[in-house]
């Protein structure tokens, strides 16, 4: 028996394995609205085999796009062309998942193709105005960069109410797992450290008054998005600013009351690295973070940072580290990673993670070939 690959019951959903696909922003939006290249990047892991596959963060309001290729759920014209990404992970057996986001301060930026730098004004940028890279406090992102514009209780109300009315888009669109992204220096996670919030009213100052704007982000999207549909929550669980574990676990305690369910546990992402200090970027390298969040609350978590191999992602479930593993650019080199993890750990018919058309054909070639080895197995 495999533990990655033993369903999970969420709620009213039941992922088929433990490996998800984990949110990537592809910068290919063209007016806050997806493209092809989104079909095919979503549709090919959900033929791959995992159980989840998110969609990249996708922003809550205009003036949380990071970029140009942001793609948007800020009003129901995104319901549409939205739903045709759900429907092709649904249709090749994958559940749906969406995350939703704000850059705050890091609005209004160039791709990190194009060096991450601050975006400049130009005649092809008509909602320029309404693009408007705001923060809990004036804190610029780094040199180079002007600084954000401190965020009214008015702003604040309006992102909260923005983060309510995306989860129901997304439940429209036809997703069926939902996160919410509150970490890796976007906007909910510059309310939470110290280095970027430095306001002097109740969303700022103390642990409690810091996790305010998420606490209400977390109730208005879970009243929002249906009861038999999980919610996840993505964290920076340290982030070598101010945010330490400690912080995390008490946060998470309040979140599980409120109704999430999963926590993907991350790091870093406001300044520098996402490596803790003095650590070194290996395989596996925020498991730990995983790991401490489930045995200090006994929540469900996610895993997440260079779990590459199919015996270690094995290992992380089995041992009780994680409930998920998640996988990113690795399943950019291999979109059928679960599948071939799954041959590699003599799961019994592999290809039936497949879609129907794709496991016909590779079953049937395994069956006829004795002893036939796939390239991804040999040298």
């Amino acid at each position: 028996m495999s533990h990655l690959f033993t369903p999970l019951p969420l709620r009213d959903v039941t992922l088929r394995n433990r490996v998800v696909v984990a949110p990537m922003w592809q910068y290919a939006g063209v007016g806050g609205m997806p493209t092809d290249w989104h079909l095919m990047h979503l549709g090919r892991f959900a033929d791959g085999g995992a159980a989840l596959v998110f969609q990249e963060a996708t922003s809550v309001e205009r003036r949380g796009c990071g970029t140009l290729g942001d793609v948007g759920i800020w009003d129901d014209s995104f319901v549409e062309p939205l739903s045709r990404l759900a429907r092709i992970m649904r249709d090749n057996g994958a559940v749906p998942g969406i995350q939703i986001g704000h850059s705050g301060r890091k609005a209004r930026m160039k791709t990190p193709m194009a060096g991450r730098g601050p975006l400049e004004r130009t005649p092809g940028i008509p909602d320029w105005d309404d693009w408007e890279p705001i923060a809990p406090s004036p804190v610029p992102l780094k040199e180079g960069f002007e600084p954000p514009r401190e965020m009214t209780t008015q702003d604040i109300d309006d992102v909260v109410s923005a983060f309510g009315a995306a989860a129901h888009r997304a439940a429209r669109a036809g997703y069926q797992a939902l996160e919410i992204h509150a970490g890796h220096g976007y906007l909910l996670h510059q309310f939470l450290s110290p280095l970027t919030n430095r306001r002097k009213d109740r969303y700022g100052g103390t642990l409690e008054n810091r996790t305010r704007i998420v606490l209400e982000v977390a109730e208005a999207v879970r009243e929002s998005w249906p009861d038999h549909l999980p919610l996840f929550i993505r964290l920076s669980c340290v982030d070598n600013a101010g945010w330490e574990l400690s912080d995390t676990i008490s946060l998470v305690r309040e979140l599980a009351s409120l109704g999430v369910d999963v926590f993907d546990c991350s790091a870093g992402g406001l300044v520098g690295s996402p490596v803790r200090t003095g650590a070194n970027l290996t395989y596996g390298y925020q498991v730990e973070y995983a790991r401490a969040v489930r045995q200090a609350t006994g929540v469900r978590t996610m895993a997440v940072g260079l779990l590459v191999h199919a015996q270690h992602a094995e290992q992380v479930v089995a041992n009780g580290d994680s409930d998920l593993i998640a996988i990113a650019r690795e399943a950019l080199h291999n979109p059928n990673w679960p599948l071939d993890a799954a041959l590699k750990l003599k799961v019994e018919d592999p290809y039936s993670l497949t879609a129907p058309t794709s496991g016909f054909w590779l079953r049937q070639r395994a069956a006829k070939i004795p002893g036939f080895v796939p390239s991804t197995q040999a040298p």
